[in-house]
């Protein structure tokens, strides 16, 4: 269902401060393409001029209920209150936004997705699950965005479990809350960029949303202050200090305190009193078929629902009453637009981490203002397989430039070298476009600011590489992923005849995955390296279905070993010549990081 055109969005797309891009990188069994399609459902009943568009469902898209594909999707939303647009800290020209998403995998195996998406994004709603809390895989998607320069907001997923599974307190769920988000705080805090500044997250000012994906509903503190700040005639600034913290509302007094006690009485935290306590009731009064008490409640909160609607019980019925009380598409839109640096703002910071050359060269002054009408700087940061075999979506992101169908640009590969022509392509680009989640939209052209797809780049490059209409530009420096290809299986074909086909599907896949290696062992086997043996499993799946398309032997999963010196030895060794005449000295230090990239990069050979 379209509800809004490429005409309309285009001139969004000139307007850089009135642009998001956003990655959502999710722990694993978050359920993140189950909690992103949700929020897409909302705007799209709500603001005529969205796009109701769901995320990839194809059996190589999820596995066993996690994302492991990065997907992309532009979001086209507006902001109808004025006061809301007061609340953005940077400066926006209108209340209409378009917002580039990107919704990427949790689990550590498919880490370098996330990589991928991050390079092309400027800030990362980062999902983290209510129950088991922070976990391993969520400080190394911290770790990654920050060390990309990317803000975060937090998203605290899973509340329905600790209310139906878990039938936790009020007070419980509070300082269950406040544990993840200290715990989150500590991994960003450890590692601080003076250029970022104070990127942690507060409840208290709007950067943390509490909700369900799996049933589509999510709040933040701000949305519950908005609206208890109109009906007491109060600031709502104020109101999002009281409704977080040890904070106390005495009904007696009629009085805010900071002591948890009255004569005696326990006072209930602001938190559980006014923001869980609607919720609780709802879940109580729903699970438990109180028909009369759901009445009421709807009654007061102003939920309406259809006929067919009211007909519910139990979780059908939870489900439907909690999206239209607390719709995540509005607590995300929200997050996003107030919280989340635009990309003019955030590519004044990024430019140096982003670009290989001088920081006072015109390419780099470019990416800095994010100027359309700068030479063009384009990254392309993944290969996305199209409809047609062996051909690929080159999607990346426009850092200054414009890019535009037709456009003869120079195709630089991650070994360009300026001034040589090794890696280097001068060719045009056949046409541009939108992704769209398993949709594709043509777009004439598309300005600095924004993700794009190319079409007739991807037999000039393997997997990332730089785009540009400058002929002194240095490259934008290459992904540097958080995971190796260490776990390996050889593959061959049943029938031998299909032995060309083999190898054609090795290069797809190559292409396809930014972690995946493909090589020829000593032995002359066909080896696939991923990141871990689920990654393989997929890869094995898409090379023999897709990619090659014809049946294979497959041998079992082998971890490849390495050895290293880990630090300086404490002892010299000696050795003497067969005439004692020599000696021989030697002690083992770690080669120095320049030398071990210089060796990974090729640049040092032994002689």
């Amino acid at each position: 269902m379209v509800n809004f055109t490429v005409e309309e969005v285009r001139p969004e797309t000139d307007t850089p401060r009135l642009l998001y891009e956003t990655v959502v990188p999710s722990t694993l069994w978050v359920l993140t393409s189950n909690r992103i399609d949700p929020s897409i459902d909302g705007p799209s009943r709500q603001h005529p001029r969205s796009r109701k568009v769901y995320f990839d469902r194809l059996d190589g898209a999820t596995c066993g209920c996690i994302t492991i594909k990065s997907t992309a999707i532009s979001l086209y939303a507006h902001l109808s209150d004025p006061e809301d647009i007061k609340d953005i800290p940077q400066k926006v020209d209108g209340n209409e936004f378009l917002i580039n998403l990107i919704d990427s995998p949790g689990h550590v195996d498919f880490s370098s997705e996330v990589t991928a998406a991050l390079r092309v994004t400027d800030g990362a709603l980062v999902v983290v699950d209510c129950v088991s809390g922070v976990c391993v895989q969520t400080e190394t998607v911290l770790r990654q965005a920050l060390s990309e320069r990317i803000k975060p907001v937090c998203i605290i997923n899973k509340v329905d479990r600790a209310l139906l599974e878990l039938q936790v307190s009020k007070e419980d769920l509070y300082q269950s809350f406040a544990r993840t988000i200290e715990s989150v705080n500590v991994i960003i805090a450890t590692y601080f960029d003076p250029a970022l500044g104070d990127v942690q997250v507060y409840p208290y000012k709007g950067t943390v949303a509490f909700g369900s994906g799996l049933h589509g509903w999510a709040f933040t503190v701000r949305q519950f202050a908005v609206k208890y700040a109109k009906k007491f005639g109060v600031d709502r600034n104020k109101m999002m200090e009281r409704l977080w913290g040890d904070n106390y509302f005495n009904p007696k007094t009629k009085k805010w305190t900071k002591v948890g006690e009255h004569e005696g009485k326990q006072l209930e935290r602001a938190f559980n009193q006014f923001i869980l306590d609607p919720i609780f009731k709802i879940f109580n009064a729903i699970t438990h078929s109180k028909k009369d008490e759901i009445s009421v409640l709807l009654e007061k909160l102003e939920i309406k629902l259809s006929s067919d609607e009211k007909d519910l019980e139990g979780k059908p019925l939870l489900k439907v009453v909690m999206k239209k009380f607390l719709p995540a598409a509005d607590a995300l839109l929200e997050m996003m637009v107030l919280h989340l640096p635009s990309p003019v703002t955030a590519q004044k910071y990024r430019a140096e981490t982003l670009y290989e050359g001088p920081p006072d060269d015109e390419v780099c002054i470019g990416i800095r203002d994010c100027d359309p009408k700068a030479p063009l700087m384009l990254y392309v940061s993944k290969m996305v397989p199209t409809s047609d075999k062996g051909r690929f979506y080159a999607f990346g992101r426009v850092f200054a430039g414009t890019v535009r169908s037709g456009l003869k640009v120079r195709i630089q590969g991650p070994n360009y070298t300026p001034g040589k022509k090794e890696d280097l392509h001068i060719k045009a680009i056949q046409r541009t476009i939108l992704m769209m989640g398993r949709f594709i939209e043509p777009i004439e052209d598309v300005p600095a600011g924004n993700i794009v797809g190319l079409v007739g780049v991807d037999q000039f490059l393997l997997k990332s590489g730089t785009l540009t209409t400058c002929e002194t530009a240095h490259n934008l420096k290459v992904m540097k992923f958080s995971v190796s290809p260490v776990v390996q299986r050889s593959v061959e074909v049943k029938n031998a005849n299909d032995l060309p086909k083999l190898v054609e599907g090795l290069k797809r896949l190559s292409k396809s995955d930014p972690c995946v290696l493909t090589y020829i062992s000593e032995s002359g086997e066909h080896v696939i390296a991923g990141a871990g043996e689920l990654h393989l499993e997929i890869c094995l799946k898409d090379l023999e279905e897709d990619h090659a398309g014809v049946p294979l032997r497959v041998s079992d999963p082998v971890v490849s070993y390495r050895e290293t010196v880990g630090a300086e030895s404490s002892i010299t060794a000696l050795s003497k010549s067969p005439n004692k005449h020599n000696r021989l000295y030697v002690k083992a230090e770690p080669l120095a990081e320049e030398v071990s990239n210089a060796i990974e990069a090729g640049k040092d050979q032994p002689p």
